[in-house]
């Protein structure tokens, strides 16, 4: 008799402790009572009546998933691989449990085909420059539908776009060549800047008595410090007039 009541208890014991559960604080628990949704449990130690109740512990934390990378083709007919992220909350547990048997997974399912979708209808350079724009609209898309089921999608991102090899090519080629234009443009300007300003000096030099002597010395010296064999015929600035002269006397007969 002993026994029997020893294992008797025993099994109560068992019973009771296995209808004990723990609920984090992260977690919300989805009852079922006789397999009919009969409450939500908060966090904390809760207690469950074995074999007639179950509990499933949802998370209610902002959870991320990855969209593997999609082939999408654009608009104007370039193939590209597309990658995402998708950060979600579970903002109803009773429905994220109920109303899809995988919420994680479906999620992640409907945010690939709003993926492939959406970036169907930009072009390439479109998928590029707008990542932020494109990533709206799949948020919304994806929102739409997964509200259904108690999740709030919070956000979407656009990781990586893959291009083929010869779009790659192409696209280097192209900003190879802008660089070599942009470059061409600055020396150009260089050059400009530097014929203005020793059209200036010029201009100073010849107005101003004098100063094409001290020009000329200054070079002299400057050529004299050199150290090579050179040799150096100075003529006076006034025999230098007189040639002139005489030259333009002789051109006007």
């Amino acid at each position: 008799m002993d026994v029997l009541l020893w294992i008797v208890g025993i099994t109560v014991a068992i019973f009771i402790l296995s209808g004990l559960k723990v609920i984090n604080q992260y977690q919300r628990g989805v009852v079922l009572t006789l397999g009919r949704f009969t409450g939500i449990r908060n966090p904390g130690l809760r207690i469950v009546i074995p074999i007639f109740q179950t509990l499933t512990r949802v998370d209610v934390r902002s959870t991320p998933i990855d969209v593997p990378k999609q082939e999408v083709i654009t608009k104007d007919n370039v193939t590209a691989g597309v990658d995402a992220v998708v950060y979600f909350r579970v903002l109803d547990p009773a429905k994220a449990v109920l109303e899809t048997t995988n919420y994680v997974y479906a999620t992640s399912q409907f945010a690939q085909a709003a993926l492939r979708d959406i970036t169907g209808n930009f072009e390439l350079d479109e998928l590029l420059s707008k990542r932020e724009v494109i990533s709206e609209k799949i948020k919304e898309i994806v929102d739409t539908q997964t509200s259904q089921w108690g999740i709030d999608v919070e956000n979407v991102k656009i990781q990586n776009i893959e291009l083929p090899q010869d779009m790659k090519r192409a696209m280097a080629k192209q900003a190879e060549a802008e660089r070599e234009r942009r470059s061409n443009i600055i020396n150009a300007e260089g050059e400009k800047a530097a014929a203005q300003t020793l059209a200036e000096a010029a201009r100073i030099i010849a107005s101003t008595p004098g100063a094409l002597n001290l020009r000329t010395l200054n070079t002299i010296e400057r050529i004299s410090t050199e150290p090579s064999q050179k040799t150096t015929l100075l003529f006076p600035i006034e025999l230098i007039d007189a040639v002139q002269k005489i030259g333009d006397g002789l051109n006007k007969k």
